[in-house]
Parts: structure tokens; C-alpha cells; sequence
């Protein structure tokens, strides 16, 4: 069979030595496995299926470099089933088809990496086989599986979540790799402990990640040097070079982002706004989306409290636009932090939800007779807008008389707070309401 992975150690063995550092060091039995201790640990739910042999179909979802494709394998090579590594990027369902097809006669692990990647349509394609068991399906996703993997599919299968590594375990798996990797072992590598821990916290809880960095700063200095080898900070930072942010702008990580920069303007936290701000715009999110949630804000949880908000996110919108980027980013942080320290209200987006709740509810009442408009002479004759009081001549500009249909007499929708500039508009709120009363 096609891509059906032999588990012999000695082939395992000399393979290894032809690959990345990563590769090599991939672990060879749970106990090797850093890290994820709440699916792991003795006792813990994965240990025990795996223990006796008894694994449903799975969804591993996780951050890249956090085990997923290695626990994957170590499944496959403790049950001693054949065991097809497949990746939703370069296959499609044709030749998942073909593997589903040769296996009938035998159970199969089929691990499938990236598989969001798969569309609906796609995906309906594994149902029959995984409800039959003729294969025990892992698929791999770094997005949320309520968003990308049909609802049939996720009720057949058990989603495991898989956390970024703590920079400790980054710390155990870079020294171990300098301990037990044949080539680096030989180099006699100096790095000092300092130096491992920058190693981890730039891999950011990629385990990947760091054996990546620590494998190009060795071959920096092995190429580099005559003498002894020595890995330090500059080293490091010279190999790290620029981060690449871990970001879909369709994914979780765009939904999280944006709900963080929301809730800490909500929380008139002008520097965590700020931080979020920053991260969105670095990870290459589209500016005027963001901007569009900021002018939503405005109103949302703002409001009356200080009307020009809404007229300043407007203005840093059309200033972006004119400006473009990089310099236009200031615009937005501009808004953000005036935002975030603007008193706070949500009695519009109070008031306009109840009012739409009627509107779709209640009876098409009609307009009052005396609010109409009357454009003809029929529609004069007939008694539109008789009886209107125009309220500019009236002293104060207030008068007595109906807004609403009479059924709704009394309705109230907006409630104004004592923030901001809401508490003159409650006073004269207020006024006008008791003088209706008279």
C-alpha cells in the first residue's frame, strides 16, 4: 500500500540521519513526548486509549509544531496497524479514496495533516468509513473545527485540543537535541543556558520552531568558525532574523484578535487596545476591517456618552485612506486610544435592539393621523397631519402630543446613563417627557 509508514527501528534509525533536526528528534514513545501533560499525563484521556489499544477517529487541533503530526505517528506505531500519512495540501479526495479502497481487506490509521484544508463536499467523503470503523481517521488542523469540518463529521469524531508549548518544554526538547543528536553531540556545541532560553522564547511554543533556529545557528558557526563552536545571543538573532505571525485572516486567530482590541476598549484599556492594534496590523489584517469594527464601536458601546467618537473614527477611516500606510497607522491608533478613554454607554445599542424587536413583533400599527404627511389635496381632505403642533412656536420647543400609535402609548426604548454627554440628554430627556405628562 501506498505511504504506509513500516515501523522497524533500524530503518527508522537510518532514515533519521537524513533529515532536519526536527525530524530527528521526533520522539519514539510517549514518555519522549514534551508537553501536553492533559492529554498525555498518566491517567489522562489519550494515554489510556492509546494503552489499550482502543482509539476512535480523532481531530487534533493545535498550533503548529505542538505534536500533533508526532503523536499521530506514535499511534500508529504502538497499535502495529499500517498507518497512511497523507497531507490535505498536496492530495485530494481522489487519492484518499484510492488508500480507503486498498485498505478494506485490513484496519488502517489514516492521519490526515491540514485537514481543514478539505471542503465540505470533500470531507463527506470519510463519513461512511469512520461511522463503519474501516479506518481510524486523525486529522490535523490549526483552525477551530466548529468553523472548517462539517457537523456530521465532528459528532463521529472526538476533537482533542493541543496547547503551544511552555518555554520550559521548548528549553527540555533544544537541550536534549544538543544532548542526543548524533551530529550536534559530535560538534560539542557551547551555549549557555541563557542563550536556550532565547532559543525557546523566540520558537514562541513551536517545538518546531526552536529546533529549526537552534539547527541554522549551528550551521552558522560550523561554517563560520575554526575554532570551537559557540552559539550565542548574536548568533541567535542574526539566524532568528523577523518573526512571521501566526495569523489567518479567516481563521480563530482573526476572531480572538478582534474581540481582544474590542473588549479592552470596552474596559477603557488604552494600552492593551493598543498592544492588539499592533498585532492585527503586523499580521497583516486589512486595515479598514479593523476600522470597521472601531466605527461599530462608536455607537455600540459609546454611543451619546461622546458623540464626536463616532465622528472621529469616521475622520481616522478617511485620514487612512489618504495617507495609506505605514504613516496611517497612526490614524487608527489615534481613534483607538481615544476610544478607550471615552466615557462608556450602550444605551443606543440597547434602545435600537428593543426598538427592532418590536418593529419585527409587534402589529403594523399605523401612523398617527396627526404625524402624516400630507403632499395632496385628497390627502389634506382626508385628514392627514391635522391637528399637528409645530413645536418651534411653542415656548421651549416642547409640546404636548403623540408620537407613537396609541397601542404603544408610553413605549420607552432608550434610557440614557449619567456618562459622558449622556447625562444632559437624560435631563432634558426628562423634561420633555414630564411635560407630555402634564
Amino acid at each position: 500500500m501506498d505511504n504506509v509508514e513500516l515501523f522497524s527501528d533500524d530503518a527508522i534509525t537510518t532514515e533519521r540521519s537524513k533529515k532536519p533536526l526536527a525530524d530527528r528528534m521526533r520522539p519514539r514513545s510517549l514518555d519522549d513526548v514534551v508537553g501536553q501533560e492533559h492529554l498525555l499525563g498518566e491517567g489522562k484521556l489519550l494515554r489510556v486509549l492509546i494503552e489499550k489499544g482502543d482509539i476512535p477517529s480523532f481531530i487534533f487541533w493545535g498550533p503548529s509544531g505542538v505534536g500533533k503530526t508526532t503523536i499521530g505517528w506514535l499511534i500508529g506505531r504502538i497499535m502495529k496497524l499500517p498507518y497512511v500519512s497523507l497531507s490535505a495540501v498536496s492530495i485530494g479526495i481522489k487519492e484518499v479514496k484510492e488508500v480507503i479502497q486498498k485498505a478494506k481487506s485490513q484496519r488502517i490509521i489514516l492521519f490526515i495533516d491540514e485537514f481543514h484544508r478539505f471542503n465540505k463536499l470533500q470531507q463527506d467523503t470519510f463519513l461512511p468509513h469512520v461511522e463503519s470503523g474501516t479506518i481510524i481517521l486523525i486529522g490535523a488542523t490549526t483552525e477551530n473545527p466548529s468553523f472548517e469540518i462539517i457537523s456530521p463529521l465532528l459528532s463521529r469524531m472526538r476533537v482533542l485540543t493541543l496547547k503551544p508549548l511552555a518555554a520550559a518544554d521548548l528549553v527540555k526538547i533544544v537541550e536534549r537535541a544538543l544532548r542526543d543528536d548524533g551530529e550536534l553531540k559530535k560538534a560539542s556545541i557551547a551555549i549557555d543556558a541563557k542563550t536556550i532560553e532565547e532559543i525557546a522564547y523566540l520558537a514562541d511554543g513551536d517545538a518546531r520552531r526552536a529546533l529549526n533556529l537552534l539547527e541554522v545557528c549551528y550551521k552558522m558557526v560550523r561554517e563560520g568558525s575554526s575554532e570551537g563552536l559557540v552559539i550565542d545571543h548574536d548568533i541567535v538573532r542574526e539566524a532568528y532574523q523577523k518573526k512571521t505571525a501566526r495569523y489567518d485572516k479567516t481563521g480563530e486567530m482573526h476572531y480572538d484578535l478582534i474581540s481582544a482590541l474590542h473588549k479592552s476598549m470596552r474596559g477603557s484599556d488604552a494600552d492593551a487596545s493598543l498592544y492588539w492594534l499592533a498585532r492585527m496590523i503586523e499580521a497583516g489584517e486589512d486595515p479598514l476591517y479593523i476600522m470597521r469594527r472601531i466605527v461599530r464601536f462608536a455607537s455600540e458601546d459609546i454611543g451619546n456618552a461622546d458623540p464626536y467618537a463616532l465622528t472621529l473614527t469616521i475622520s481616522a477611516t478617511e485620514a487612512f485612506k489618504f495617507i495609506g500606510p505605514p504613516e496611517g497607522y497612526l490614524a487608527l491608533a489615534q481613534a483607538v486610544i481615544y476610544l478607550s478613554l471615552c466615557e462608556k454607554s450602550n444605551a443606543v445599542y440597547k434602545a435600537y435592539g428593543a426598538a427592532a424587536r418590536d418593529a419585527r413583533d409587534l402589529p403594523e400599527y399605523p401612523v398617527p393621523m396627526h404625524i402624516r404627511n400630507a403632499p395632496t389635496r385628497l390627502m389634506n381632505e382626508l385628514g392627514y397631519g391635522e391637528g399637528y403642533l409645530y413645536p418651534h412656536d411653542h415656548p421651549g420647543g416642547l409640546v404636548k402630543q403623540a408620537y407613537f400609535p396609541g397601542e404603544m402609548a408610553g413605549k420607552r426604548y432608550y434610557h440614557p446613563t449619567d456618562r459622558g454627554e449622556e447625562r444632559r440628554l437624560r435631563a432634558f430627556m426628562d423634561r420633555a417627557r414630564a411635560y407630555h405628562k402634564k
